[in-house]
């Protein structure tokens, strides 16, 4: 069975992460932040680019800097996971439908709304016909689509994949979305984001990748259960708890984060912990984000101040362990290892 490397990584979010800024993080606020647009012209053509909505934009111009960073022409398979795929687009088509009174409707929007929206695009844009999926499964979405391209490498059926998450804010059901959560006490207290994060993984080992040692998954887990499959997904690797050197955690303020506080306990006092939807906010593929910056931390062995938030620096980062959920819901767990 091959091995899985990190290639490259590049992400579009609420940060200047696209130009690999990751070291200087801020703290958002609001209530629904928008992603730092980069300048779409370097990737897309502007007869495109016009036509795209926000989470197509950023899907083809992510996807195409990570094929770049890792001097890859074409992908042997574009694995693309999504929540709300392409929200923009589906409130144009329903809006219009109410306004013409069901009449006269043009399909464009129809067509560009859905969900295989964006990995169509990047494969049109880069002629390539090869293997191309899109998986919409809630938050473990980018989790569904990152577990098959591990898959496809280690079980040797190819030998370079696409694998991204994108999620845009849309313009209307996000405002219903955040209106629940402020009404509910216990609701999401970090603002709703967006973005899109890419990935290229290989089977070819390189200088100053990472390791991609395995993921699980889990639609439903029992707090009371989480640090038994903690432990025993750690087990499965050869590793240990004391092994990890940096833990992060998707916290968002809701009553669900004690899922986070109880995973934690499973750690040594060594472990550092880190937290990072406040930094890119909350949606179904913010998990991508979060492995952006594992990503990033493993290869420049730094920690940005604003998430380390006084705690010890480590003089070596190896392991880094993420782990997602949402609404006690839609588990994953990500393991990293410094190559």
């Amino acid at each position: 069975m091959n091995s899985c490397y990190i290639h490259s990584a590049v992400s579009i979010s609420a940060q200047n992460s696209f130009e690999l800024e990751f070291l200087e993080l801020f703290e958002i606020s609001g209530k629904n932040v928008e992603a730092i647009a980069p300048n779409y012209k370097e990737y897309i053509s502007p007869m495109v680019l016009r036509r795209m909505a926000t989470g197509v934009k950023m899907g083809v111009a992510a996807a195409s800097k990570a094929l770049q960073n890792a001097n890859i022409d074409k992908p042997n398979a574009i694995l693309t996971g999504t929540g709300m795929g392409c929200i923009e687009d589906t409130e144009k088509f329903l809006n219009s439908i109410i306004a013409n009174d069901e009449e006269f409707l043009t399909p464009t929007s129809f067509i560009q709304s859905t969900h295989n929206t964006v990995g169509a695009q990047i494969a049109l844009g880069l002629q390539c016909k090869a293997y191309n999926n899109t998986y919409v499964h809630g938050a473990l979405s980018f989790e569904s689509a990152l577990l098959d391209g591990l898959l496809m490498v280690q079980n040797e059926e190819t030998k370079n994949v696409l694998v991204g998450g994108v999620d845009e804010l849309g313009t209307e059901f996000v405002d219903y979305v955040r209106m629940l959560e402020d009404q509910n006490p216990n609701g999401i207290k970090v603002p709703i984001g967006e973005g899109a994060s890419f990935f290229v993984l290989s089977s070819e080992k390189k200088h100053n990748v990472v390791e991609l040692l395995g993921i699980k998954t889990s639609s439903k887990l029992s707090i009371h259960s989480l640090q038994n499959e903690l432990i025993a997904f750690l087990s499965h690797h050869h590793l240990k708890p004391d092994s990890i050197d940096v833990l992060i955690l998707g916290n968002n303020g809701d009553s669900f984060d004690d899922y986070y506080d109880e995973a934690s306990k499973a750690f040594p006092q060594e472990t550092i912990n880190l937290s990072y939807k406040q930094f890119c906010g909350e949606f179904y593929t913010a998990s991508a984000f979060g492995l952006f910056l594992g990503c990033e931390i493993l290869k420049s062995q730094q920690i940005p101040e604003t998430l380390l938030q006084h705690k010890a620096q480590k003089t070596s980062l190896k392991t880094i362990l993420l782990y997602n959920q949402f609404k006690g819901r839609d588990h994953s767990f990500i393991l990293l290892r410094q190559c």
